[in-house]
């Protein structure tokens, strides 16, 4: 991950932003909250493969549900913060979906989401991770969780508790915010 502060020659204005995203699709760009723009590298293949299974299963929980909708890492959230980030994986009630008009839709969604989920790959650092977890809830999120393989523990955030660190769980509940979503976490720690 590199963070440049491109300010003051350049002011990453959303506009901006999206047209850089645009201009550079290979790229897995975020802006933080003071302007810097973020360039991760691309996941390797075996946190793509863990990612893509954990999205997986909240697709088909979300499927059966039909409680809101799904987003990968590719999608953009315009943080209330001013941030643009993109999480590996996220929920957004179906209610709180609705209410955003259809342009607003087709950019950088204007909230935060219910649910986000990160998977430290090899190249993350843990810190700036539980960092963005923390914005997350500082501005909206209601449950997230950061799962490093590496250690074996996940992080869950919860809207005002501490957080909870679990080792090597096999298996993590979303309730109440996702009711009745369970992810089996047997091949993260494969």
């Amino acid at each position: 991950m590199i963070a440049l502060n491109l300010q003051p020659a350049v002011n990453l204005t959303d506009e901006v932003f999206e047209q850089l995203c645009r201009q550079n699709p290979e790229l897995r760009l975020e802006r933080t909250a003071q302007g810097e723009l973020i360039a991760m590298a691309p996941a390797g293949s075996e946190s793509g493969f863990r990612n893509a299974d954990l999205l997986g299963q909240l697709w088909q929980w979300n499927r059966r549900k039909n409680l809101g909708l799904v987003f990968d890492s590719s999608a953009g959230f315009a943080l209330p913060n001013g941030a643009i980030r993109s999480p590996d994986a996220a929920w957004v009630a179906k209610e709180r979906w609705q209410q955003l008009t259809p342009e607003q839709r087709r950019r950088f969604a204007p909230l935060c989401p219910d649910f986000v989920l990160e998977l430290k790959s090899p190249t993350d650092e843990l810190a700036t991770l539980q960092a963005k977890l923390q914005e997350y809830l500082d501005n909206g999120s209601q449950l997230g969780w950061l799962i490093d393989p590496e250690s074996g523990k996940v992080y869950v955030y919860r809207t005002g508790q501490p957080v909870q660190v679990l080792e090597r769980p096999t298996s993590l509940s979303g309730d109440p915010v996702l009711p009745g979503f369970v992810v089996d976490l047997t091949l993260i720690w494969e």
